[in-house]
């Protein structure tokens, strides 16, 4: 097993710069999404890792080698891409198999080698059998429906067993209903091989619910690494609070200004006071962000009712805070408790309170970076 890294990795395509100056650490077995627009960049950086793309500059690294020229079938990588590429005119057998064919392959850590046939049909069985497709090994593509034959797409790369899994949208050309089921089947291979994964999506839903970390690019450049929650609650920019979330967070311009002791953001002919309890000298131009955060349960003497509990924030060049704004759900409640509220910089702590309907502008607090 290994990890990835790429180290000031930039590639270009003519005047065209698809990767930009990427800096990006994959951990060994993690289950890492890049996630992205199209066009961002991410099925290139997927690329370089197999060799398919050699970088302009910088260096790529699979555990402790540097793969820069290495050719992609002495990387010990398996592909998985968005259409299943199988032979249609060979049976499920002979697609899992193909690989043990063509390749020499490690037995116990020893050295690589051709396997016999004894050796591949155990191997074809086990893999078969992992992925639920023992009963289809004498079908052809042809009589397999869109999840059967993503498996045995998943099962061809896996039955080798690789150091590094990599997967190009691989679940684009499933219906939602597949989609969200093979989308479980992943994370669950993903867990029982223990192998490091990369996988590269536009889709947000399943960077946030398959990914142990989610690294985010737009225009080639990295925006942000973290894990799901993380990217989500604390985005690092505007793109990223753009981008993640579904609804996404709004976003409006506001002009930061300090009055006598304290701070207001102006929206319009609005002024939300800011309670800074930190020394920052925040630029005049900023972006007050607001959407959709948990959810929490609140219980009235009258009746039991779902409040929708939101983030804000305002971001400029040096500073940025957090704060709850509203308090909506089909029939207010009286009461919306457990309000959170952090800082956008700063330690990352966050704390609960509770109130009878919005809090109050002088409960919200900010922290410097």
């Amino acid at each position: 097993m290994a990890g990835i890294s790429f180290r000031e990795v930039t590639k270009r395509f003519g005047d065209v710069v698809a990767v930009d100056d990427l800096t990006l650490d994959i951990e060994d077995r993690e289950l890492l999404v890049l996630l992205g627009p199209s066009g961002c960049g991410k099925s290139t950086a997927l690329r370089m890792i197999a060799g398919l793309d050699e970088p302009t500059s910088g260096t790529v690294s699979i555990g402790e080698e540097v793969v820069n020229g290495v050719d992609p079938g002495d990387r010990d990588i398996a592909m998985v891409f968005q259409s299943y590429a199988l032979y249609p005119h060979m049976t499920v057998f002979k697609n899992i198999e193909a690989p043990l064919l063509s390749r020499h392959v490690s037995v116990d850590g020893g050295t690589p080698r051709r396997l016999d046939a004894a050796e591949r049909r155990s191997r074809v069985v086990e893999t078969a059998a992992t992925l639920d497709l023992g009963d289809y090994l004498d079908r052809k593509p042809a009589a397999l429906s869109g999840g059967q034959r993503q498996r045995v797409a998943l099962a061809r790369a896996i039955v080798r067993r690789p150091r590094v899994f990599l997967m190009d949208e691989p679940l684009s050309n499933l219906d939602a209903k597949l989609r969200t089921q093979t989308r479980l089947e992943l994370v669950e291979l993903w867990r029982r091989l223990e192998t490091t994964f990369v996988y590269v999506t536009h889709d947000q839903v399943e960077a946030m619910t398959m990914a142990s970390r989610i690294a985010i690019l737009v225009e080639g450049r990295l925006q942000q690494v973290g894990r799901p929650r993380e990217v989500y609650q604390r985005p690092a920019n505007l793109f990223v609070a753009r981008f993640i979330g579904s609804p996404p967070m709004n976003t409006l311009d506001a002009t930061v200004g300090q009055v006598g002791e304290g701070y207001v953001a102006r929206v319009g002919d609005v002024a939300l006071p800011l309670r800074l309890t930190c020394r920052c000298r925040p630029t005049s131009e900023s972006s007050l962000g607001s959407g959709p955060s948990t959810s929490a349960s609140t219980r009235t003497a009258r009746s039991t009712r779902s409040c929708a509990m939101w983030k804000c924030w305002v971001t400029n060049s040096t500073s940025s805070a957090r704060w709850p704004t509203s308090c909506s759900s089909s029939g207010r409640p009286a009461t919306c408790r457990s309000w959170r509220w952090g800082p956008r910089c700063g330690s990352g702590r966050t704390r609960d309170s509770s109130t009878s309907s919005k809090p109050r502008a002088e409960d919200v607090w900010h922290e410097a970076p």
